[in-house]
């Protein structure tokens, strides 16, 4: 039993070390770009069946709409980055459901550098929506002495989204690594399922917590009747 796929090394020479962690990551994001490929294509020729198409319209209206759900009144204008955590979450942690493969979103630095993501996203936008001094600006609300503690709160959100996400994702794989040691193959397969709803849950919340903190630092400049 694995903590983390960290710890399942396929390759390893000097510094230069292939984890199941690097392997699965690359292998998710390899799919997603040739799904979003085909489909794309598809799209723009028509050629995609109807019950497809809606399903991607669907998914895509549905990330937009709850994205402007937390404040954010432009919302498709947000939805490549937040579509795309989503996206990049849910698939990683569907992993879970094939057998030998554990979840790249298990592995806590994986789960730090989407959250940086995250942490460098909230000025890009911020200051790209009102102008740096603009956003700098907000800083220093209600007193200059308060900057600093506004950006300890920026990176103690960050660490949270990191810990949030690797936590509940490593605590799933474990329970189901203990099941099939010492149960029959019935109770892993519903811990299985299981995973792969609180995999989805988990995408949902990193993804609406992203969106949130971006319209903490947009949403003030914001005027819903320009959309």
């Amino acid at each position: 039993m694995h903590l983390t796929p960290d710890e399942v090394i396929f390759f390893q020479t000097g510094f230069v070390k292939i984890n199941a962690t690097i392997v699965t990551t690359w292998g998710v994001m390899v799919f997603l770009v040739l799904v979003s490929w085909w489909t794309t294509r598809q799209y723009r020729k028509n050629e995609m069946p109807a019950r497809l198409r809606c399903a991607l319209e669907m998914v895509v209206l549905g990330i937009e709409s709850q994205i402007a759900d937390v404040g954010l009144f432009r919302a498709r204008k947000y939805v490549p980055f937040i579509g795309t955590l989503f996206l990049f979450l849910a698939t990683s942690n569907a992993v879970v459901a094939i057998p030998g493969c554990e979840p790249p979103t298990g592995s806590f630095s994986t789960t730090v550098v989407l959250a940086s993501f995250v942490f460098f996203a909230v000025p890009w936008f911020g200051v790209r929506e009102h102008g740096f001094w603009g956003y700098i600006k907000g800083y220093f609300k209600p007193v200059f002495l308060m900057a600093p503690f506004h950006f300890i709160s920026e990176l103690s959100r960050t660490a949270a989204l990191a810990i949030r996400l690797f936590g509940n994702v490593m605590s799933g794989s474990v329970i189901i690594a203990i099941l099939l040691t010492i149960m029959p193959v019935f109770f892993p397969v519903l811990m299985t399922i299981l995973g792969l709803v609180v995999g989805m849950v988990q995408a949902y919340i990193f993804a609406t917590l992203a969106a949130v903190f971006i319209a903490a630092a947009v949403r003030s400049h914001e005027n819903p009747e320009c959309d």
